[in-house]
């Protein structure tokens, strides 16, 4: 009787979908394989990652008052950097090294080693990373004739798919899970990251999965593993895996020289659509996305969407989150257009808007403060629509933000991100004027900040 209930699932599961063109076994002999030719064919592409990462231990803050640096001596009491070993997986995707993992395993990392399953090992390094969408795309020195996955168009997979992971969870060795698809296009608090868009699976992903293949039935790419919802660190059976089809927007950009990821900027700020936004909008079906701001530069505005039209598909493709949306935009790649369904009223219309890089207008003149200055190494920029999407700053910001504190900005408690209102009462406007602000102030420092939307007031003495 079990065996008849494992036929007519392995049966089911393999005429899912039509367009993977999944192969239907044939024979008993072919049943009682199970998944062996498929990991067989899929396993020499997943790869072991180890890697170092240099971390900056805590500083103690009375050192970072200019008495006790002064008293004491520069360099007392900093922080000693620590070595930490980073574990993952990756997957090759080019027979000439071009390697996925996740930017949390290697983004950072000084040295990383990669081990293939015929135990050979390569160096590598990262050449484009990302730590919004944590993707890292490596290439192994010295590789050639490597075995790699095709990837699968990722919008084609269904819920119920049969799905394998492969990876190197606890440094064990290769480890290959079985699972389903249970979800797809989970964004929001529920996977632990609001911004990311994800496929859901209960095969079992645990730490060092992180980076390893997500396959079909077929032994084609459906994800890369990377997050677990978890309270005790090891599998509940509820994994996310990045879309391949993002992945393979990532391997494009790298092939083409890309040392950063480009994504395309809509300007647009936009929240979920709920049954009660429904409502007032006279819409039976709580779908798609509301903008509720734009920026004046947004090809968004540019094309005539404005706030309150709701956007309800991107290509063709449902949108219901900014996550989903900004997801989109990113697979169609930047130099292009799309076609957004916009919403407005009782009127749906087909908008086509421009793909285009965040601008950098006004220019954003960042400047690192030097020895002449109260706060040498702290470093802040002009905002504008790229710092904007850098920083996630809000759409309507202008002014100067802090790019980066510094050991003295620090200790006076500025952090990356706060924007300068005012120094001394000396309104910011330009980095200039912080340079200017910060020169012989006199023995107090004021300063007046925009800190994720409210205003914090620093005072110091020197």
């Amino acid at each position: 009787m079990m065996r008849k209930i494992l036929c007519s699932l392995l049966l089911a599961s393999f005429a899912v979908s039509a367009q993977a063109e999944t192969k239907v076994p044939t024979s008993q002999a072919e049943i009682s394989l199970g998944f062996a030719p498929v990991v067989k064919q899929a396993s020499p592409a997943v790869v072991n990652i180890y890697a170092k990462i240099v971390r900056q231990g805590r500083a103690n803050p009375f050192f970072s008052d200019p008495f006790f640096q002064d008293f004491f001596g520069r360099g007392f009491g900093e922080p000693r950097p620590r070595v930490q070993n980073s574990l993952g997986s990756g997957v090759i995707l080019s027979d000439d090294g071009y390697v996925v993992s996740n930017y949390h395993v290697v983004g950072t990392a000084t040295e990383i080693r990669v081990v293939t399953t015929d135990r050979r090992e390569f160096s590598a390094q990262v050449v484009l990373g990302d730590k919004e969408s944590d993707i890292a795309i490596l290439r192994l020195e010295e590789a050639e004739n490597l075995p790699y996955l095709q990837m699968r168009d990722s919008d084609h997979v269904e819920v119920g798919e049969l799905a394998l992971a492969i990876g190197n969870p606890f440094g064990v060795g290769q480890t290959v899970s079985s699972g389903i698809i249970s979800g797809l296009a989970r964004t929001g608090a529920a996977t632990g990251n609001a911004r990311g868009y994800f496929i859901q699976t209960d095969a079992a992903i645990n730490p060092g999965n992180s980076g390893g293949a997500l396959i079909d039935v077929n032994g084609d790419l459906i994800g890369i593993n990377t997050a677990i919802l978890t309270r005790s660190g090891g599998s509940n059976g509820i994994g996310f895996a990045i879309p391949a089809n993002l992945v393979a927007e990532f391997l494009r950009q790298a092939q083409g020289g890309n040392d950063s990821f480009i994504s395309p900027w809509a300007g647009m700020a936009g929240q979920h659509m709920s049954a009660d936004i429904a409502e007032s909008l006279g819409l039976v079906v709580p779908l798609g996305v509301v903008v509720s701001d734009l920026h004046p530069l947004s090809p968004l505005a540019e094309a005539g969407l404005r706030v309150g039209d709701v956007v309800t598909h991107v290509d063709g493709d449902e949108v219901n989150s900014p996550a989903e949306m900004k997801f989109r935009m990113a697979v169609a790649g930047v130099g292009g257009t799309s076609m957004v369904t916009r919403l407005r009223g009782e009127e749906r219309t087909e908008v086509e808007i421009a793909l285009i890089k965040a601008p950098e207008t006004p220019a954003a003149e960042e400047t690192t403060l030097d020895d002449q200055t109260v706060m040498p190494g702290l470093t802040v920029s002009r905002v504008n629509p790229a710092v904007i999407a850098k920083m996630g700053l809000v759409l309507s910001q202008t002014g100067v933000v802090v790019v980066d504190a510094g050991s003295y900005g620090g200790g006076g408690g500025l952090r990356a991100g706060d924007v300068v209102n005012s120094i001394n009462g000396t309104e910011i406007e330009t980095p200039r004027d912080v340079v200017d602000a910060l020169t012989d102030p006199g023995r107090r420092i004021n300063l007046d900040v925009l800190r994720g939307g409210r205003s914090v007031f620093l005072r110091f003495r020197l």
